[in-house]
């Protein structure tokens, strides 16, 4: 066969220069040296080749996680069309990625730079699969680990260091990926340099190298000229851990909350209940130096405490009353409701309650924790719940593809839901698309298989070790076992995070299911002292609410001083947050004496129901589901929403619900209009009840002035009731 004179030349040339690069150039390994180029190119993104169904016909692993699967679909895929061995610079692999052919990702690489030859190499070397000969990377580190920057230095470049299993470790930050969690903090470009900003705070960089990361740790202090040293005060417990946050960023905590607005604040986040004028006065009065203390206990023995609670957990375990295509309620809810009430209530251990749940066999008529087996039936829904309810951790990811930023395989993934493989299921009636009235037993058999390699899979839970058991062992007792040892990594880990977020409207791990090693906690020591406080007493629920409530950090103010505004970290003051759509509509109820008619397929709700004590999301309520009340349909709280919303404001004005209170004749509004009293003496009550403070000097000429300006009195009160509920200050925990 006769080849033009031009081809014959190039050939010769290209295949030339192959073997002048192959003879002086040190081995090229697939796995270690090719594929980090990729991810550091973002071939193999989830925006590219790594999405689902790959790009243009080429598909790869996400972030190279599957090297394997990623040779096989560069090398022999398309009839090996992507390699040219016989010209390796002419290979479509190098000529897309180049630009010199059309490319929709356009240009990733440039000839003769490093990451060419890399590849170039590995191509003129016959393009080997990786072998067990060749070097394991087995980690990296990053230099430094840590720094606080001052106003001196506002830069820090990265060093990354691969270390394998053969062979000395290797410079690799020119591979490596960077990404910063907090880029309103410091941003980090992608040779390593982190450039801080002009906010204070904490940040951390994540590194990525092949199939190992590691974490960066950053400080930027406050920095404010002729500012004194932060003086720590003489502190105990917790205490320490929070003082010495706010001294390593040099930020002064907020001064202290008024006697107000710390019964307010404590009432509404442990009973979701707003307290009386007259507990207000009480408390106020009260000198005792624990009377906080004393103030969280009592909270803690109301029933309210229970309920407020127990509908925090239904939205967690997903204890749903509608069916995924009926609004009628599903019997059950209320039966499963009320034990978690009632588990709540007697201060059940907390590692005793979610075991109940996990193991639960029996009839969903006659055991409450079986009704979690109800919703939770799917591969997905076992391994999600569990993860993200107990563990705190998002594997959702794994099901398909390795996690990208984290180490869960879809190994892991699926061996955790090998833990519920023998769940069986018999009996109940069909009810919408799920089956109602079911009983939960263990069958003898069942298995999980690996999706990509068919392999069947024994169960294991997320870090841990494979699970030795017989067919007459219940793989879930171990997993439960396993979840409330006393050195597990996740468990009391996460419930500290979980209520340390609830009261602080922040977890120190943000967001509060989402723990990993590149989602770093914001003050580590002080996770590590409420897990290790919670765990070591017997996982005392209550003991760690109360532990919370007389930190610091609960105590604080929530108006920022010049030092802190800026803090969304470090908890140097409280950060107020929206009151939760039943609360809130509970408070308006409480504040105008006409609690919420609640109505159900089957009837009435009995007389003075609160919305914190419905058994599940499936009672009608127009002003709940405006307000962001969840549907449960998983068990991550951001499905509860407390941004705002225009929808939550034309609720407020025209809301029929919200203007038959204000009209009531047997409610407040009635009553101030015909108690005889003088406007000022009605306008103070007023005040202590909707925001548990007396009115200020203006405050208070304003209102009489306005109410003395109208004729009709009850019509002037339920206005001034009404602009009153609408303002920040009351719809807000502050």
């Amino acid at each position: 066969m006769n080849f033009p004179f031009g081809i014959i030349t190039v050939l010769t040339w290209f295949a030339a220069a192959s073997m002048a690069f192959g003879q002086s150039a040190e081995p090229v390994h697939f796995n270690t040296d090719v594929m980090p180029v990729f991810t550091k190119l973002g071939c193999n993104s989830g925006a590219c080749h790594g999405k689902a169904g790959g790009q243009n016909g080429f598909s790869m692993s996400l972030l190279g996680y599957e090297p394997d699967q990623d040779y096989e679909a560069i090398v022999q895929e398309a009839r090996g069309r992507r390699i040219f061995q016989a010209a390796p610079a002419s290979s479509l692999l190098l000529l897309k990625a180049c630009g010199s052919l059309p490319h929709g990702g356009g240009k990733r690489l440039t000839v003769g730079t490093p990451d060419y030859q890399a590849v170039l190499r590995w191509i003129e070397n016959g393009s080997p699969r990786a072998t067990a000969a060749d070097p394991v990377l087995q980690k990296i580190t990053i230099t430094p680990e840590r720094r606080t920057f001052d106003s001196d230095g506002r830069q820090q470049s990265l060093k990354v260091t691969a270390h394998f299993s053969v062979g000395p470790p290797r410079d690799v930050t020119r591979q490596a990926v960077f990404q910063s969690n907090d880029s309103d903090v410091a941003e980090v470009n992608e040779t390593g340099t982190v450039q801080v900003k002009n906010r204070s705070g904490l940040f951390a960089v994540m590194v990525r190298y092949a199939d190992q990361m590691t974490v960066f740790h950053g400080t930027v202090p406050h920095t404010q000229k002729g500012s004194k040293p932060l003086v720590p005060e003489k502190t105990t417990g917790i205490d320490q851990h929070l003082w010495a946050n706010w001294q390593r960023l040099g930020i002064k905590p907020s001064l202290p909350a008024t006697d107000e607005e710390f019964i307010r604040r404590a009432s509404l986040d442990v009973c979701g209940t707003l307290p009386t004028p007259e507990e207000v006065k009480t408390y106020v009065e009260d000198m005792r130096a624990d009377k906080k203390a004393k103030l969280i206990d009592r909270l803690l023995e109301r029933p309210e405490y229970a309920s407020y609670f127990s509908q925090k957990w239904g939205d967690i375990l997903r204890n749903r009353g509608r069916g995924y295509s009926t609004s009628q309620q599903r019997a059950g809810t209320a039966l499963f409701a009320g034990w978690i009430r009632d588990s709540i209530a007697e201060n059940k251990p907390y590692d005793r309650f979610v075991t109940e749940i996990i193991t639960a066999v029996g009839s969903q008529e006659m055991n409450p924790p079986a009704v979690w087996y109800r919703t939770i039936r799917t591969t997905p829904e076992y391994v999600e719940s569990v993860a993200q309810a107990f563990l705190g951790i998002r594997i959702q990811c794994a099901q398909c593809h390795h996690h990208p930023a984290e180490k869960w395989s879809q190994a892991d993934y699926f061996q955790l839901a090998a833990v519920f493989a023998r769940v069986g299921r018999k009996g109940g009636f069909s009810d919408a698309e799920v089956p109602t009235a079911e009983t939960i037993f263990l069958a003898d058999e069942g298995e999980v298989t690996h999706p990509r390699t068919k392999q069947v899979l024994l169960p294991k839970p997320p870090g841990g070790v494979e699970f030795k058991l017989s067919k007459y062992d219940d793989p879930r007792r171990a997993l439960a076992k396993w979840m409330t040892a006393a050195d597990n990594p996740f468990f009391a880990r996460t419930m500290a995070n979980r209520l340390w977020g609830h009261f602080m409207g922040r977890g120190i791990i943000h967001p509060i299911d989402d723990a990993r090693s590149t989602n770093p906690p914001s003050n580590p020591e002080l996770l590590d002292a409420l897990a290790k406080d919670f765990s070591s007493h017997g996982y005392d629920v209550k003991r760690l609410i109360r532990t919370i409530c007389n930190s610091a950090a609960y105590g604080l103010s929530s108006i920022p001083e010049e030092a802190n505004q800026d803090d969304v970290q470090s908890f140097a003051r409280y950060y107020p947050r929206r009151l939760s759509a039943e609360v809130l509509l509970d408070s308006i109820g409480q504040v105008l004496e006409t609690p919420t008619k609640f109505k159900s397929v089957v009837g009435d709700f009995p007389k003075g129901t609160r919305a914190i004590d419905l058994p599940d999301e499936a009672v009608p309520s127009h002003f709940l589901d405006v307000f962001g009340r969840p549907s449960r349909n998983s068990a991550c709280e951001c499905e509860r929403v407390d941004a705002p919303a225009l929808g939550q404001t034309l609720e407020m004005v025209s809301s029929a619900e919200l203007q038959e209170k204000l009209n009531a004749d047997k409610g407040f509004v009635g009553r101030l209009a015909t108690n005889g009293k003088e406007h000022g003496d009605n306008v103070r009550e007023i005040f202590q009840r909707v925001f548990a403070r007396s009115p200020r000097p203006k405050e208070l000429a304003t209102a009489v002035a306005f109410l003395e300006s109208q004729k009709k009195s009850k019509e002037a009160y339920g206005s001034l009731l009404w602009a009153l509920l609408a303002t920040n200050e009351f719809l807000f925990n502050h």
